[in-house]
């Protein structure tokens, strides 16, 4: 791989914050307004994984430029597509892989978030938005409709009303509106929006990985199920974090009849005894991801 091609990946993806412990995935073609093309989304799938698999990462930021987050899909790329190229070829489908991730994910809006830009950034679980932002689903005005889950989630975010607005005529919403509707969680100065979604990032990373996607599934559970199921996967990713369980080897007492060196004893320890254990000694948390 090319020298410069190496330190461009690097600015796109990075570990950043406490440790490393975030992952930072930056839209970059700028050209395009960071537009979606199928090579961009080879990338981001490609850093995902290289996130997920990676134990020093807590969870992962994904943003784009100052001017926009992404503009949408690449109209280009997809002006000729027929039918049978679509269906046969599952078009699109290898977005679901930011929906899919287990560790937290954190989009950082800023500008434009239009079409695909707002699906990428709905897939993510928590939108943080620069106050100049703007949310829309376009696709109406070019004789479509959104096709990676932008009618669905939408939806959900913001109610049947503002998404059938929104679907139906092209419009955009501001920043301020969109966290008014609640498809934004906060809003902060464009040039301060990066760091407070690294920190938010770090504090999820602090806690317990293994119970932050036990925690992430139970709530992704509410969005995509009925209340019965939803309380039902709840009750059984509560009862799994008493099941949590790291082994170790510690000192314990001498050898039988007192005798001898002291032993190695087999110790048992967990998140989520460790968490309720500090809280009651008064004392931060020592997580272990088990």
């Amino acid at each position: 791989m090319a020298a410069w091609l190496r330190a461009l990946l690097r600015r796109r993806v990075q570990k950043v914050g406490a440790g490393g412990s975030v992952g930072l995935v930056r839209l970059q073609r700028p050209e395009a307004l960071n537009a979606l093309c199928e090579g961009l989304m080879a990338e981001m799938r490609r850093a995902l994984d290289t996130f997920e698999a990676d134990g020093q990462v807590g969870a992962i930021v994904i943003t784009g430029s100052e001017k926009a987050f992404a503009a949408g899909a690449d109209i280009k790329e997809m002006q000729n597509k027929t039918f049978q190229e679509c269906y046969g070829g599952g078009f699109l489908a290898g977005w679901d892989c930011i929906a899919t991730i287990r560790k937290p994910t954190i989009a950082a809006v800023n500008g434009f978030a239009l079409g695909g830009g707002c699906e990428l950034a709905m897939m993510c679980d928590i939108i943080y938005a620069g106050e100049k932002a703007q949310f829309g689903q376009p696709e109406i005005l070019l004789g479509t409709i959104p096709g990676a889950g932008g009618t669905q989630r939408l939806t959900r975010a913001v109610g049947k009303s503002l998404a059938m607005e929104m679907v139906l005529t092209g419009e955009r919403i501001s920043a301020a509106e969109a966290k008014a509707a609640g498809l934004v969680s906060k809003v902060f100065p464009t040039d301060k929006l990066l760091d407070a979604a690294i920190g938010c990032a770090e504090k999820i990373a602090a806690n317990s990985k293994l119970v932050a996607a036990m925690a992430k599934e139970s709530v992704n559970a509410a969005f995509e199920t009925t209340l019965t199921e939803g309380n039902r996967t709840e009750k059984r990713l509560f009862y799994a974090t008493f099941a949590t369980v790291s082994t170790g080897l510690a000192v314990g007492a001498q050898g039988e009849w007192g005798c001898g060196p002291p032993q190695p004893i087999l110790c048992y320890q967990n998140d989520r005894k460790e968490g309720m254990t500090a809280f009651v000694e008064k004392r931060k948390a020592n997580f272990t991801d088990s």
